[in-house]
């Protein structure tokens, strides 16, 4: 009987010692089932030397714009050209009704005679010792003052009329026969249409001014020329920011080649500074969490079984790669493959 009990005790641990295993074994089998490996593919990372482009977008116009006046205020006579006319330079565009103007030629003109006149009667008594020198010089004076007047009034008369200052097209007609037009107001706006002289001008901030140069190259895309790219170069650059959008005003100066331009066309213009830096280049692939000029990049730990993630700061991008500002000193590698799955807690496998 004593020798049964023993014989039972000891059955009894070993199924006891034979359960526990079990569970253990259970349990590590659980835990390594939830240990998740992420393979990945890494990407050497390379430095080139570029220089960033500057994009804006602007309209395309002449640089030889020609907004026409009158000099003096009149009613409007006629109207010789019309709007999208080509023009000559010198070609005679408008006139003014003469009626009051030609009345203030021959006003002036009477008046220069009668200054004339008198000042003849005033050195004949001055000769004669019958009129002071006091009175032969203000004599002398009126007839200068009666000639000024008459040079004034000529020449109002002369600008009485409005001839186009450049060879060109008619953009804007402000004004019809039979109005009245004040002096200075515009009448018509003339746009150069010589193949040279088409530019577009845009805003840039002060930190991308201070890169540009006058020559820069620029490529200019036109929506109404889509796929295709105009040459141009910086022609101007403004010394001072517009008041109101605080922005410098570049010219880029356009070879439009065979196509037909106009102004007023929507263009898109990317400007190269001759200033250039160094950058790092990955695949766009490993940018993580990307945030304008912000963004992180997984790098392999010390231990190879995990990762890093690091910030970076994007310059541009250019095809399939990124041109990373900053960030990356001293590394090889980053992840591609596998980069959107991971944590720097997960294990990872280089495949």
């Amino acid at each position: 009987m004593k020798a049964f009990s023993i014989l039972l005790s000891f059955s009894l641990l070993i199924t006891v010692w034979a359960c526990g295993s079990k569970a253990e074994k259970t349990t590590a089998t659980i835990e390594s089932a939830d240990e998740t490996i992420v393979p990945v593919k890494l990407s050497p990372i390379s430095t080139v030397v570029r220089a960033e482009p500057v994009v804006a977008s602007g309209l395309v116009s002449s640089a030889q714009e020609a907004r026409l006046s009158f000099k003096v205020g009149g009613i409007v006579d006629r109207m010789f050209v019309e709007e999208g006319q080509s023009v000559r330079k010198g070609q005679l565009l408008a006139t003014l009704d003469l009626t009051e103007i030609n009345a203030q030629v021959s006003q002036a003109q009477l008046a220069n005679e009668k200054a004339d006149r008198d000042l003849g009667r005033v050195k004949s008594l001055y000769a004669d010792t019958a009129a002071t020198l006091e009175q032969l010089q203000n004599a002398t004076t009126g007839t200068n003052v009666a000639k000024q007047n008459l040079t004034i009034a000529q020449f109002n008369r002369s600008y009485a009329q409005i001839h186009s200052t450049v060879d060109g097209t008619v953009t804007r007609k402000v004004a019809n026969a039979g109005e009245y037009i004040s002096p200075g107001a515009s009448v018509y706006q003339i746009s150069s249409n010589r193949r040279s002289d088409w530019v577009v001008r845009v805003g840039v901030s002060d930190k991308d001014w201070a890169r540009l140069r006058l020559g820069n190259r620029a490529s200019i895309m036109l929506e109404a020329y889509p796929g295709q790219t105009f040459n141009g170069t910086i022609s101007e650059l403004a010394q001072a920011a517009d008041p109101v959008n605080k922005l410098y005003e570049v010219e880029v100066r356009i070879n439009p080649g065979s196509a037909r331009f106009a102004p007023g066309l929507f263009a898109k213009v990317t400007l190269v500074p001759t200033q250039s830096r160094s950058y790092t280049l990955v695949p766009v692939e490993s940018i993580v969490e990307g945030n304008g000029k912000e963004g992180f990049v997984y790098v392999l730990a010390e231990d190879r079984k995990h990762v890093r993630k690091l910030p970076v700061q994007i310059g541009f991008l250019d095809g399939d790669k990124v041109l990373l500002a900053n960030g990356l000193s001293g590394v090889k590698d980053v992840v591609t493959a596998g980069s959107a799955f991971l944590t720097e807690e997960a294990r990872v496998v280089v495949k």
